[in-house]
């Protein structure tokens, strides 16, 4: 592992477009700046979910608080408080080195050591965490945040098969070589945002049944910061759905039930139409911009479009969208801003691609969910996300401090302040 290097960072003279960054970040700062914490890079799995994103997922109110209904979530703010669950993605050791055995101790494995906060609430031996559905030997799209870019690898772990949930795990409980590793995989989404993921294909642990812990690793080839997740999983053919015990985000029903109220025969699915045009192309790649319509008589609350590429070429980078394409075939959904569309609206996003561009408006099929249907499964690409409402996670403590006031304040003061250049 390569020492951390530090680069120096050149001083720009503030103007307003800077300022109001500023001002939209300084509660971040808070958290940085009061706790001591790093927050150079970020980020957790989000399918198969960790205990800590799936917890924050599944335990917030209305006003931002959190309030578990799941007993292990519960349990976990009970022993560590609030700021592991706004901090999810921070489950780290800054002098890691990709070490593990020896030195993160056993029983600890799910807090990471508790390096930079306190979430050895979610180390706790418990059978009821929330988990993902999954298929032993089935290939699996992983995806894991991007709350900050960096380079390095993602090795993954699964448990053995004596591995029992309701005893401390330990690192003699994991099999001994990863199922999968990655290096540098490719990502999409706003950096810093609950949609930017860094993603890729694997293929599942076969011979598997049962309940299991996925543990990652992620390991920077830029500084010895390391990150450490669990993911509590069962192997039973399932897909992705996720599960709460004690909450009301269950497994979608089966979908070839003829009662199933989410059978492709109900209402609950929406017309919508989809049109793309090119913006800009290049030697090898191409901008572009789809619209999206709907063209029914009902309001949507999602949609998603999809088509195929050319041949060699492949989407790298979404905005106003979320990337859930698989092989040659492109798909984007909706984010939790633009998903609503009222009858006869429209909402556009822009992608980059590799390859030839398309000609004329292309070819683009449309799928919408109307306005009260029940939403798409949860672990299918569905993660909770602010977009222009961004929400930035800040430690309690840093709600009603002075100095966040003050620096609050000044910066307001600042962009109303005509700046000269």
């Amino acid at each position: 592992m390569s020492p951390m290097r530090h680069r120096a960072i050149p001083r720009k003279r503030l103007k307003k477009p800077a300022l109001l960054t500023l001002l939209a970040v300084l509660p971040a700062l808070c958290m940085v700046m009061l706790t001591g914490g790093n927050a150079a890079a970020h980020g957790a799995p989000m399918d198969p979910g960790s205990r800590t994103f799936l917890c924050w997922k599944h335990s917030q109110t209305q006003s931002g608080q959190m309030d578990p209904t799941n007993p292990a979530c519960r349990a976990a703010l009970n022993q560590s408080g609030a700021n592991g669950f706004y901090n999810w993605f921070a489950v780290l050791q800054s002098n890691g080195s990709g070490r593990t055995a020896g030195f993160i101790p056993d029983g600890q494995l799910c807090s990471g050591g508790s390096g930079a906060y306190d979430f050895s609430g979610f180390d706790q031996a418990r059978d009821d965490w929330p988990y993902t559905h999954l298929t032993a030997g089935a290939q699996m799209r992983f995806t894991y945040n991007v709350w900050a870019h960096h380079p390095g690898e993602f090795r993954l772990y699964v448990t053995k098969d004596s591995y029992d949930p309701t005893r401390p795990l330990r690192w003699s409980d994991l099999e001994d070589q990863p199922f999968h590793s990655v290096v540098d995989p490719p990502w999409t989404g706003s950096v810093g945002t609950v949609e930017a993921e860094y993603f890729w294909t694997a293929t599942l642990p076969s011979n598997k049944s049962g309940k299991h812990i996925i543990y990652m690793v992620w390991d920077r080839s830029d500084s010895p910061e390391t990150f450490y997740s669990c993911s509590d999983v069962v192997f039973d053919g399932g897909n992705g759905e996720v599960t709460v015990p004690g909450g009301t985000n269950q497994p979608p029903p089966d979908p070839t039930d003829p009662t199933d109220p989410t059978d492709p025969t109900d209402p609950g699915n929406g017309e919508c139409s989809a049109t793309t045009s090119v913006v800009n192309t290049w030697a090898g790649g191409y901008q572009g911009e789809v619209t999206v319509t709907n063209t029914g008589d009902s309001a949507l609350r999602g949609w998603s479009a999809s088509w195929a590429t050319s041949a060699g070429g492949s989407l790298q980078q979404v905005w106003n969208g979320v990337d859930t394409s698989s092989g040659d075939r492109v798909s984007v959904r909706n984010t939790d801003w633009n998903g609503s569309l009222a009858a006869g609206s429209s909402t556009t996003f822009g992608y980059i691609a590799s390859g030839d561009a398309p000609t004329g408006s292309g070819s683009v099929s449309c799928d919408g969910t109307v306005a009260g249907a029940s939403a798409a499964p949860v672990g299918q690409a569905v993660h909770a996300s602010s977009g222009h409402d961004h929400h930035v996670p800040v430690h309690e403590e840093c709600a009603d401090q002075p100095l966040l006031t003050r620096m609050m304040d000044n910066a307001r003061s600042l962009v109303a302040t005509p700046v000269a250049g």
